[in-house]
């Protein structure tokens, strides 16, 4: 028998392509590379104001670093990952705090799904180009994820209660702890 495997947690938002392409890498290999992968949903506008940066987007040379460098990316990691039509308005006026409360809901209720969950939420906003903040949008990913339409409406009711605020909340101060800065 090898050794136990080590656990590697992965801090995300569905708002963030850079996240996506790691969670696809840590999913596809963990088995691999022995590790025992802990999905931690966070929220990256909590993130960006804890460390004092600045989404790429809105540093010019960053803008337009990241187009490229994440078309080139989602080829190199076979994701189907493109840039959405009104970039600024998905990432800086909407952002991803229902999204991201729904996956904690899953995670406190449902943690098998979360994997599965999440990646039908960056299917929406990083492939599709559809949103991810309304109800429905929200719904229907859970669903096209495989939970029942009775369960994904339970959670979403969830996503305004002060159990599910607080644990977003604390998972995002940790990423904060560790020194999670987004650049």
């Amino acid at each position: 028998m090898g050794p136990l495997p080590r656990t590697v947690e992965l801090f995300y938002d569905v708002l963030s392509p850079y996240s996506w392409l790691g969670f696809e890498i840590l999913c596809r290999y963990k088995n691999i590379w022995n590790v025992h992968l802990q999905l931690r949903p966070s929220l990256i506008a909590g993130i960006m104001k804890s460390s004092g940066n600045k989404p790429p987007a809105l540093v010019p040379s960053k803008g337009k670093y990241l187009t490229n460098d994440i078309k080139l990316l989602g080829q190199h990691v076979q994701v189907p990952i493109r840039i959405p039509k009104d970039f600024f308005s998905v990432i800086l006026e909407k952002g991803s705090l229902s999204a991201m409360r729904f996956l904690t809901a899953v995670n406190m209720e449902h943690p098998e799904m979360l994997e599965k969950v999440s990646r039908e939420l960056w299917m929406r906003v990083w492939s599709r180009d559809e949103d991810i903040t309304e109800p429905g949008s929200i719904l229907a990913a859970a669903e096209k994820a495989g939970m029942s339409t009775e369960g994904a409406r339970a959670l979403l009711e969830k996503i305004s209660t002060p159990q599910v605020k607080n644990q977003l909340k604390e998972t995002t101060e940790a990423a904060c702890k560790y020194g999670v800065s987004h650049s």
